[in-house]
Order: C-alpha cells, then structure tokens, then sequence
C-alpha cells in the first residue's frame, strides 16, 4: 500500500501549536484528521530541526502523456471513435511530433480520460441493411408453429435486448 497524501502546512502548524499548548497525541491526531504516528514524527522533526515542511515530492514515474498530449489523444479519439483500435491510436499519437509511447501507456490514459473501457465491444453494431434482413425474415417467418419456433436456437449475445413480436411469438 502506498503513502498517504502529505499534509498541509496549516495541518502540520496546527499539530506543533496543539502539542505546545499541552495537548495530547491522540487528540492532536484528532484535531487534524491524521495519524498518530503523523502527529509523533512531525512533532519530533519539529523539536529537533525547528522546522514542519515536508521535502517528499510526487510519488511514481512522472507521465509522459502530458496534459499537452492528453487533449490531442481526446482530439485522435472524437474523430473516428468507434472503429479506431488502441493500437491505431496508438500508431497515430506516435506518427506527430511528441516522443512516442507504448500501446498500454495509450490504453492506461484513456482509461484515466474516460474515454475507454476494459470491456471491448464484442459484436458488431447493427446497420439499416441488418434491420432489414432481421425484419425480412421475420415476415418469412411469422407463420410458423409452435413447433416449428421450438426447434429454433437463438444465438445471439448481445449486451441489448432486441425482440420483435410477430403473431405472438417473440423472434429473437
């Protein structure tokens, strides 16, 4: 598990005032809304160094999509989104003038942009023409008995529900 987030000058003031007034570390740590431990070594480096700041910077590898890059992966996103793949994005981010990148360091920023989802689309959209043929053979179709519809296997595994009812019979 990583650190936690540093605290505050004003957090780190209020935990040397509190402990100078007498007050306990339990309740200092109450006060601010930390550890205890926090409140012991911050008053500790306080006592010993006379000084409160933190020289901790940021934690991890800096990005290297910056905020710069981030708004033109947006921009490569929103013109084609539906068909372009992340290796396409990928190769389109890399083709322009900043330094290139990895198909994951592409598919990680757009999952932090919102942008993407780890849940890839598995069947295809369906166009006028598939409506058509669905709905032509529906119509072929509509007569048919109950036994008939009985021998039927409905295969498709869409995330949506689409059935149509034809005579009183849903046709999947």
């Amino acid at each position: 598990m990583g650190k936690a987030a540093d605290l505050s000058e004003f957090d780190r003031g209020q935990i040397v005032m509190a402990r100078r007034l007498g007050t306990s570390i339990t309740e200092s740590a109450r006060l601010v809304g930390c550890s205890r431990s926090a409140v012991v070594s911050i008053h500790a480096k306080w006592i010993n160094d006379s000084d409160t700041s933190s020289r901790r910077q940021g934690v991890g590898h800096p990005r290297v999509i910056k905020e710069k890059g981030r708004r033109r992966l947006s921009n490569l996103v929103k013109q084609n989104w539906r068909q372009t793949t992340v290796a396409q994005l990928t190769a389109q981010y890399n083709a322009g003038p900043s330094e290139s990148v990895s198909e994951h360091t592409v598919q990680r920023t757009l999952l932090d942009m919102g942008l993407c989802s780890r849940r890839p689309t598995r069947v295809p959209l369906l166009t006028k023409r598939h409506r058509q043929l669905r709905l032509q053979w529906a119509r072929e179709h509509q007569d048919w008995t109950m036994d008939e519809w009985q021998r039927v296997a409905c295969s498709d595994e869409s995330r949506f529900i689409t059935s149509m009812v034809v005579s009183g019979y849903a046709v999947c």
